[in-house]
């Protein structure tokens, strides 16, 4: 899976990105909040990279932050959230701001964003209201040792496991690991935690 890219930007619009990669162009779906933070084309960029797989599609989802991503992630695993959903709630209110709204279960602001109804609002904050305490301080653990529990985390969820069950695996393939472990290693580690 690709958790990350690095390249050149091509292509920017909202919404969408084309980035050069060793001469591959990937075509990456981004919150505005990421658009907004972009240089121009020609720029050099650095995404966080969601890497979604349906049985008749493979779609990347860029950010600017862990946070975005982190969010992003967990926003998928509340039932009848998809993809776009998840970006429309991340464009529509932004990260920090979209973390307190499911913090604080402010319905009406969740239901304010586009595309986004008084149900879905309701399952997301009910979903995840408990389950952001991880996210008190985001952007400052961008540079942080936590990128590779965000990155075993995105591996499982794109191989079918629910987010809060893999964030417990990545938890504890990660404890009593030595510094910097192969990622393939931690990523078997916890595949046996979950095949449990």
């Amino acid at each position: 899976m690709i958790a990350r890219l690095s390249g050149t930007l091509l292509e920017k619009n909202p919404g969408l990105l084309v980035l050069d990669v060793a001469g591959v162009g990937y075509e990456v779906t981004i919150p505005l909040g990421t658009f907004r933070v972009l240089g121009e084309p020609g720029a050099r960029v650095e995404l966080h990279v969601h890497t979604h797989v349906r049985e008749d599609t493979l779609a990347l989802f860029g950010f600017a932050t862990r946070l975005e991503k982190e969010l992003f992630v967990r926003l998928l695993a509340v039932n009848g959230v998809g993809p776009k959903t998840a970006v429309a709630l991340l464009s529509g209110l932004g990260a920090e701001p979209l973390v307190e709204a499911v913090r604080r279960r402010d319905i009406r602001r969740l239901s304010g964003a586009p595309g986004i109804g008084r149900k879905t609002a309701e399952r997301i904050a009910l979903d995840l209201a408990d389950r952001l305490e991880s996210l008190a301080a985001p952007d400052r653990r961008d540079a942080a040792p936590g990128g590779m529990k965000e990155d075993l985390v995105s591996a499982l969820v794109n191989l079918g496991y629910n987010a809060r069950a893999a964030s417990e695996a990545a938890a504890g393939a990660l404890d009593g690991a030595p510094s910097e472990p192969p990622f393939e290693d931690l990523l078997r580690r916890a595949l046996r935690t979950l095949s449990r």
